[in-house]
């Protein structure tokens, strides 16, 4: 029997390992730098949890045994389960200067989703990288997770991408019109581009001519800014629209360079408990652009935890590391090989096999990181050294009977 994982699962080997931690440190430096700190939330999260308020649908859990208080499940995502954190941990703090806001947190996690019906076989397990900005409303903190986001990308050295921005309260807003049924086939059309799909909608002319609108609501923040300008808002509407345009003009004029940014009004994210802007990170290094990471504002998710229902705002956002990595694959600054050790150890005899232990203890006890391998016998002074030269192993050490050692440098 050929035992292999379950389908939808995969083994990491230690290139692709080390490739992967690489841009998940470079990701971290980052956000050491901009003051965010690591959380770590449990995998398992109870089903209700990661429901709570229609946040997370069922069908994209990884359910796992049932209890007398619930299903327990594999989280999907890590926001839910950072504001069910933070919330439970703030309603039972006695302190204020405990939990401060806002909270600025970061982490490096995998998560699980099931496939949908019909793709048997596509991928459970991801592993991602991202921030929560905890307690922090407005248009500065909006700003600070973008240029937050950008610098990631940047750090990398990620050079052909672009950001697209949306705004969740208003596309449901421009939305509202549509009887409920169409609303949802509407949105599909636009999401997908399929402008002939939206054509043959039955629609009103009025519906239809608000449908092809919002399909056109996507391009260079300024001209969509403008052409949304000409339509009829609500006040409400028109509020958001010029905090938008306030966000656009306040990131450019941080940034040294500008943003490669596009504004897209009918931009929706799969979770549902986004309530302000919502953004996508999207690469543009091949014929079929891939998406790099996504995120958004959530000011009511904190809420469904509290038990008073007292909400935070939030925002945050995750990069995919497996998409990055695929990305970065044609990169040079990407490691192409594992580390490689500094030392070899041998002993010459078997009686200098506890000095050659001792002696290779003496060398991982410095101050600095160094790789040590014993040798562990049976091979020749020719083969050892040929492993030496596979392995890119700086120096051997020979240990003699009485302890003594013999420092080689392979060439």
């Amino acid at each position: 029997m050929v035992h292999q994982p379950p389908a939808g699962a995969r083994d990491l080997l230690p290139l692709e390992v080390t490739q992967k931690r690489w841009i998940a440190d470079h990701l971290q430096q980052v956000f050491h730098r901009w003051g965010y700190h690591r959380i770590i939330t449990s995998t398992l999260e109870w089903l209700d949890t990661l429901m709570a308020g229609g946040a997370i649908e069922r069908s994209t859990v990884i359910q796992l045994q049932e209890y007398e208080e619930g299903t327990l499940g594999l989280r999907p995502e890590l926001t839910a389960s950072i504001a069910r954190a933070m919330v439970t941990r703030i309603a039972g703090s006695t302190s204020e200067a405990t939990f401060s806001l806002p909270q600025r947190l970061y982490y490096n996690a995998n998560v699980f989703r099931r496939p949908t019906v019909g793709h048997h076989g596509r991928q459970l397990e991801f592993y991602q990288s991202g921030v929560e900005l905890l307690g922090a409303g407005g248009m500065l903190a909006d700003a600070e997770i973008i240029l937050l986001l950008a610098d990631c990308l940047n750090q990398l050295g990620l050079q052909q991408w672009h950001l697209v921005l949306g705004e969740a309260g208003l596309t449901r807003s421009l939305l509202s019109p549509f009887p409920q049924p169409m609303q949802d086939k509407v949105r599909s059309a636009i999401a997908h581009l399929d402008r002939v799909g939206l054509e043959t909608l039955t629609l009103s002319a009025e519906l239809r001519e608000r449908a092809l609108f919002l399909f056109d609501l996507r391009g260079h923040p300024a001209d969509v800014l403008q052409k949304i300008a000409s339509w009829d808002l609500a006040p409400s509407e028109q509020k958001i629209v010029n905090n938008l345009k306030s966000l656009v003009e306040l990131i450019n004029d941080s940034s040294a360079t500008p943003l490669p940014l596009l504004l897209d009004l009918s931009l929706v994210q799969t979770f549902d408990y986004y309530t302000g802007i919502v953004l996508e990170v999207v690469s543009n290094t091949d014929n079929n652009q891939r998406v790099l990471g996504q995120g958004g504002r959530y000011d009511q998710l904190l809420g469904l935890y509290h038990p008073q229902g007292e909400t935070y705002p939030g925002i945050g956002f995750c990069l995919n590391i497996e998409d990055l990595h695929y990305t970065l694959l044609s990169h040079s600054q990407l490691p192409y090989q594992t580390p490689a050790s500094d030392w070899l150890v041998v002993p010459e005899t078997p009686q200098a096999e506890a000095a050659a232990f001792n002696y290779s203890q003496k060398l991982r006890d410095s101050e600095h990181l160094v790789r040590v391998e014993m040798d562990l016998g049976g091979c020749s002074p020719t083969q050892i050294r040929e492993y030496a030269r596979c392995r890119r192993i700086t120096y051997i050490a020979w240990i003699k009977a009485d302890g003594t050692p013999a420092i080689e440098t392979v060439t």
